[in-house]
């Protein structure tokens, strides 16, 4: 029954690695990351217009004094 040739694990092993490492990062440069959100100017002014929402108290009937 013959051995199993085992001179060429070392470098099938030590060549594996780096180059997962390659195919990973290029995986990951590929990659389409969020933009963090831009920041707000505070000089720009909010002009108001009569169909703005705007918060109002809802009373329920239930919720009266009696």
């Amino acid at each position: 029954m013959p051995q199993l040739d085992t001179s060429t694990w070392f470098i099938t092993i030590t060549t594996m690695f780096p180059t997962l490492y390659l195919i990973m990062q290029l995986k990951l440069l590929n990659m389409n990351y969020y933009r963090p959100p831009s920041t707000k100017n505070p000089n720009l002014q909010i002009h108001n217009n009569c169909q703005q929402s705007k918060w109002t108290k809802i009373y329920l009937p239930n919720s009266q004094l009696q």
